[in-house]
């Protein structure tokens, strides 16, 4: 069975990316892995990009390396990337982890984003190109979600919103076993 290994962008304790992937994994449990590290990770330093590495950056690669495929939700930071979750992909282009790596992501801003992550969405392609992932379409949704949609116990209820989840993660599975 393939794993998808589930990440967030956000370090924001109530973040509704990180309900998304608390979400996938609730709805798959057998079929997904969550990587909680990213707030942990040392800012990227080439220098360090060398065994030993740092023992945080080893297990976020052995975790991208155990994974068929790779499912993040990350919220967009002045009209980019959070800076945690660009370095965790810094973190990555040293590595051979990611090349041939079936990813997508779900893309939660609100109808009141002024880009809805557009830009969040165009850099994560750039960086995803640059260390050989293989984006998969079908695995990326635009889900606006907003924070009342959350439950207390940080899931998601709304049965559009988990189909959305259950259909990116399903388009991984699919193009990972494809090979």
């Amino acid at each position: 069975m393939a794993t998808v290994l589930l990440i967030s962008g956000s370090t924001r304790a109530g973040s509704t990316n990180t309900a998304v992937i608390r979400t996938a994994a609730a709805l798959e449990p057998e079929r997904t892995r969550v990587y909680t590290g990213l707030a942990a990770l040392p800012a990227f330093n080439p220098d360090d990009d060398a065994d030993p590495l740092p023992p945080v950056v080893a297990e976020l690669r052995e975790a991208l390396a155990a994974a068929d495929a790779l499912l993040v939700c990350t919220p967009e930071y002045a009209g980019a990337l959070p800076g945690a979750f660009k370095n965790l992909l810094d973190w990555t282009v040293g590595g051979a982890e990611m090349p041939g790596l079936p990813v997508g992501w779900v893309n939660t801003a609100g109808v009141a984003a002024p880009t809805g992550g557009r830009g969040a969405h165009t850099e994560l392609s750039t960086v995803l190109g640059y260390v050989g992932a293989r984006v998969v379409e079908q695995g990326c949704r635009r889900v606006p979600l907003a924070r009342a949609q959350v439950g207390d116990d940080g899931l998601i209820a709304d049965p559009d919103v988990r189909a959305e989840i259950t259909a990116a993660l399903d388009a991984l599975v699919r193009t990972s076993a494809e090979g």
